[in-house]
């Protein structure tokens, strides 16, 4: 059985936010971001598959543009869902662990 432990392998970069994937399948795929204060994952979209984000630890915000742009609060326990084909981002607030869950192929597109 696969596991991953994102707590225990936490990797933060001064540079920018750090991505680590853990787990990959053809089907899905989960990777965990390590974000330092005021560090920005920027504007994309996945044209052909659904993301949910799970927030482990920190405060950040999370955005979302479908036409109008809205936003979310993120704290532990926080799980949003990012729908195919959306623009979302997400600014760190204080030191932030986020994972995603994202559908495969998805695709990716930057803003």
């Amino acid at each position: 059985m696969d596991q991953a432990n994102v707590a225990a392998k936490a990797q933060f970069k001064d540079d920018a936010v750090n991505k680590v994937t853990f787990l990959k399948t053809e089907q899905l795929a989960q990777d965990t971001y390590y974000f330092k204060p005021g560090q920005v994952l920027d504007y994309h979209r996945h044209p052909s598959g659904d993301q949910i984000f799970f927030v482990h630890e920190g405060e950040g915000t999370y955005f979302s543009d479908n036409g109008k742009e809205e936003t979310l609060d993120l704290k532990p326990g926080v799980v949003v869902l990012a729908p195919k084909g959306v623009w979302h981002k997400i600014i760190a607030k204080n030191q932030l662990v986020v994972s995603q869950a994202t559908s495969q192929p998805a695709g990716f597109e930057k803003r």
